[in-house]
């Protein structure tokens, strides 16, 4: 990002939040260029960004005004949540199944959607490589490397790695069927019936059905909406309860958004490694910053082998292609052979077809352009809550990813929006479904990764209207 760019961006922040009021004059270009330390044209620059994104208006021989009619976005959640942080059993994928698939409907606005738009992805080109890779097939490629997965895609996958300073040897990666898999192929390496897990609160409802399916106990960690896990009751928990594993989100957490800080992971790692326990990481999202540069994940302050860090190309590049991964560290092959004993291989086509996306297909150009598409749609997004939404409303701004977490008044029933919503033509992904014990139930999780037009903006009045009546 350039720098009136940075510059346009910290001033749309302020004007957006309410810092600067429609009809305030922005700071002179003089004052500006002192207290930002830069040039009068970086000025001058950002400032006429502003005034073509429509969020300034000049006025000859008096400077730079905020324009009137420009939407505030709500404040953020600041607490951390406040879990029980007892060990409880899971049984949440009934109420969720029913959830998801009603707001599987094309007619349906899909605010609740768990995926961004299809059309945001290069499905032509991928298709034109999977022609391609199906026609040149060597036959005993089909064969070849069945668990661990195809070698060529293993070692694009390593040089993601290594542009983003890790090494993770082609050894260590295992091709899935899609990040679900990894995560779950990773649980069941390391856990056994009865035992005890960490999650955050609230956590994907993903992992909340994989702990269920394997009879496993929930342990709910506070979590902050902007850091995320809380070490110290994560700390006080694992005293307290002796867990085999921790499954978390360290970039752009689903539901909340939230991005952990480097050095809150480096000391993650380390406090899990003292005690011995495993790091499931799902870092589905993490190619789906907002800033200049890709957030590590836990796994690169690893020195023990104990993060198991999963990811796929689902959320970033190829929806429906299904094709994921698992660098298990020390229990690579316990994976594969839990890989071996159930799915046994990953589509070969898929495969070949990604691995040659990835060498020949543009796929950084491919992530600028969706990077750019999701950061605006989230603003709108904001925006439409802060200005349909009720006093009281609070809403997550992640730096990443395509979910926000909406925070209502506190007697806002999130079920009871979620009905009266669905019975509109409004899916919404209630709070109380990320959660082992049906908690935040006056939270919603809403998708900014479709495209927003009349239709959304009508949406979102409906919701703050429900919101509103409740």
């Amino acid at each position: 990002m350039k720098r009136y760019e940075a510059l346009a961006e910290a001033m749309t922040e302020s004007i957006r939040t309410g810092v600067l009021q429609p009809g305030d004059r922005l700071p002179s270009v003089r004052t500006t260029c002192a207290s930002r330390g830069v040039s009068p044209s970086t000025v001058f620059q950002a400032y006429y960004l502003l005034e073509a994104r429509g969020l300034v208006r000049a006025r000859e021989r008096s400077g730079y005004y905020v324009a009137a009619g420009v939407r505030r976005v709500p404040p953020e959640p600041e607490m951390a949540s406040q879990p029980a942080e007892e060990s409880m059993a899971v049984d949440v994928s009934a109420r969720v199944f029913d959830i998801l698939e009603a707001s599987m409907s094309r007619d349906v606005v899909p605010l609740g959607s768990a995926f961004p738009c299809p059309t945001l992805f290069p499905m032509a080109r991928l298709g034109q490589f999977m022609a391609s890779s199906v026609q040149t097939l060597d036959p005993w490629s089909t064969v070849d490397d069945l668990t661990p997965g195809n070698a060529a895609l293993r070692r694009q996958i390593a040089l993601r790695y290594l542009a983003h300073g890790m090494h993770v040897h082609t050894d260590e990666i295992v091709i899935t069927n899609g990040a679900m898999e990894a995560l779950n192929l990773c649980l069941a390496a390391v856990t056994r019936p009865g035992d005890s897990v960490l999650v955050e609160s609230p956590t994907f409802y993903g992992t909340l059905q994989a702990l269920e399916r394997m009879g496993l106990q929930a342990i709910a960690v506070p979590t902050h909406p902007r850091e995320g896990m809380e070490l110290a009751a994560l700390e006080r928990a694992i005293a307290r309860h002796r867990p085999k594993a921790c499954w978390l989100m360290t970039n752009f957490q689903n539901p909340l958004g939230s991005l952990m800080p480097l050095d809150k992971k480096q000391a993650l790692v380390a406090l899990l490694a003292r005690h011995g326990i495993a790091l499931i990481e799902d870092d589905v999202y993490g190619e789906l910053y907002f800033g200049d540069q890709q957030p590590l994940p836990a796994k690169a302050f690893d020195t023990e082998g104990l993060v198991m860090h999963c990811s796929s190309f689902s959320k970033c590049l190829a929806p429906g292609y299904r094709i994921g991964w698992a660098a298990p560290g020390r229990y690579t092959q316990a994976v594969a052979r839990q890989k071996l004993t159930t799915t046994l291989s990953t589509s070969v086509p898929a495969q070949l077809a990604l691995a040659a996306y990835l060498e020949r297909g543009g796929f950084d150009k491919h992530l600028r352009k969706l990077r750019r598409t999701l950061a605006a749609q989230q603003s709108t997004l904001a925006e439409a809550v802060g200005h349909h939404f009720p006093e009281g409303t609070r809403a997550t701004r992640p730096a990443g990813g395509y979910f926000l977490w909406v925070e209502m008044p506190a007697h806002v029933n999130a079920f009871d929006i979620h009905r009266r919503a669905l019975s509109l033509g409004i899916s919404v992904a209630p709070g109380p479904i990320f959660s082992a014990a049906q908690s935040h139930t006056h939270c919603l999780r809403l998708n900014y990764g479709h495209a927003w037009n009349a239709r959304s903006e009508q949406a979102l009045a409906t919701l703050g209207q429900l919101v509103a009546a409740s």
